[in-house]
């Protein structure tokens, strides 16, 4: 196996930005930034979702996006639902219609 093939493996500590809950985890993400936890120093990503946070995990039925992603999401699922009625309104025009004739073969 060739030595720079794979990025270097490393412990990363994750921090979900809608808690702040923090864990460590090994990963092959190289952050930039840095942190001090537990008295050790890693590399911090943060996360939008963890475990700390998600629905399914706490129990909650509401989610809470701290990011807005939620938000996004529904006004661009709400831009492209007006483009579909509008594209649905074209189509309901008559359209001319080409029959084709059906060739007869020579015995």
């Amino acid at each position: 196996m060739k030595k720079e093939g794979h990025p270097p493996y490393q412990e990363v500590l994750f921090v979900d930005s809608a808690t702040g809950f923090r864990f460590v985890c090994g990963s092959t993400l190289q952050p930039k930034e840095r942190e001090v936890f537990e008295g050790k120093e890693y590399p911090v990503y943060k996360v939008p979702v963890s475990s700390a946070s998600h629905p399914f995990f706490t129990g909650s039925k509401q989610f809470i996006d701290s990011e807005g992603r939620v938000d996004k999401f529904v006004k661009r699922y709400a831009k492209k639902a007006e483009k579909k009625e509008e594209g649905a309104k074209e189509e309901k025009a008559p359209k001319k219609t080409v029959e084709k004739k059906a060739k007869k073969k020579p015995s």
